[in-house]
């Protein structure tokens, strides 16, 4: 057995074990109640007992011992009818309730669902009936039993809580390290790159080869500053934001235009945003190559910017397959993708620069299956 599955072990008996004190504590609560509940019984029974000596007491020795009896009970509200259910008398019951004919009537509609009549046979034709509640005390131990269960699962989702953010930032991390990782081997041989485009040029090779090659070169270097920036806090500075993402636009329309129509409308006007431009074209280039993958390659894209007083807004949509209503949420889920090939991070990534790094938010706006989605990014401006 290896480490984790010893923890596994561990965290199991351990949950198994606190599932049992729970069904303890609450067995006694529930035992500790009915043992109360009937000790309140008998003790009604003896001030019924009282009330029926104190109607035939023969001597004072009777009429003071009944009395004592009667008076010693100070917590359990009564109310004490005859056969036809006039009230004789009350106990424990305020004042108010009691002067009150529909209060008291309530009430003693409540004590008959409450505990079972005790019955007081005054003489052969003469019969009262006790109706009783339970005492403050008993009432609070009643619901003991719901105040524990409820302390028990916010200290669960606590818990819960504590352990999935545990876990989501140990994700991150190991994400963060890969994508460092995955930077820095692109770093080397994209250095020998360089190198070998200098002696091309010195050999005079072709000048087109070159610069082709120069525009690739250059593509993964954009790329490795991406994935280097993953994990650190970027460095956002106040840009255009119109146009940081016209550039990414362009270089987007350039590689896909064909099959693939483009549209772009934004303010003509300069709209600040602090942002990084690399993380934003990146967070652009995501969800169009999305959305072309959704569009299986074939369709129209349109990318409309529009600001209010104080947000600026993106929208991107596509004539695509559409999204489900019910998974508007997942799509931002690590691992989530509907395409047989992928690692379903590339919308995760995008919500993360979006949201962790731009204080931004990012969600589908609408969907419609087959017939296209439009995912919306929404910054605040500079003042």
């Amino acid at each position: 057995m290896n480490f984790s599955d010893r923890s596994n072990t561990t965290r199991w008996i351990l949950i198994t074990l606190s599932f049992l004190i729970i069904l303890l504590i609450l067995w006694n609560t529930y035992t500790f109640f009915q043992i109360f509940k009937e000790d309140e019984r008998r003790k009604m029974e003896i001030w019924a007992t009282a009330q029926k000596s104190l109607h035939n007491a023969n001597d004072a020795t009777d009429v003071d011992l009944a009395f004592q009896i009667i008076s010693n009970n100070t917590s359990i509200p009564v109310i004490r009818v005859d056969k036809k259910d006039s009230i004789l008398s009350t106990a424990n019951i305020d004042e108010s309730i009691v002067s009150d004919t529909i209060k008291i009537k309530t009430l003693l509609s409540h004590f008959k669902n409450a505990n079972s009549p005790i019955e007081i046979k005054i003489d052969k034709n003469d019969f009262q009936y006790l109706y009783y509640n339970n005492s403050s005390l008993l009432s609070k131990l009643k619901y003991y039993p719901i105040a524990l269960l409820s302390i028990i699962f916010l200290f669960g989702a606590l818990v819960y809580n504590y352990y999935k953010t545990n876990k989501i930032s140990g994700q991150n991390k190991l994400w963060a390290g890969m994508a460092k990782e995955t930077a820095h081997q692109i770093g080397t041989p994209l250095s020998s790159l360089i190198g070998w485009v200098e002696i091309m040029k010195a050999d005079n090779v072709d000048e087109t080869t070159v610069s082709e090659i120069e525009k690739d070169i250059i593509r993964l270097q954009n790329i490795t500053d991406r994935f280097s920036k993953i994990g650190s806090e970027p460095n956002l500075e106040e840009k255009n934001i119109i146009e940081e993402t016209r550039i990414a636009y362009d270089y987007l329309e350039s590689r896909f235009k064909g099959q693939v129509h483009f549209h772009f409308t934004a303010p003509e006007k300069n709209i600040n945003v602090r942002l990084n431009p690399t993380l934003h074209s990146w967070t652009i280039e995501n969800l169009v190559k999305n959305a072309i993958d959704a569009m299986r390659g074939r369709g129209t894209i349109g990318i409309y910017i529009e600001e209010d007083a104080k947000f600026i807004k993106i929208k991107i949509s596509d004539t695509g397959k559409g999204i489900p209503k019910n998974q508007f949420k997942k799509v931002f889920e690590p691992g989530f993708t509907t395409k047989r090939r992928g690692w379903g991070l590339g919308l995760s990534l995008t919500k993360r620069i979006v949201e962790e790094y731009h204080k931004g938010k990012i969600k589908v706006l609408q969907s419609e299956i087959n017939k296209g989605t439009t995912f919306q990014i929404t910054y605040k401006k500079c003042n």
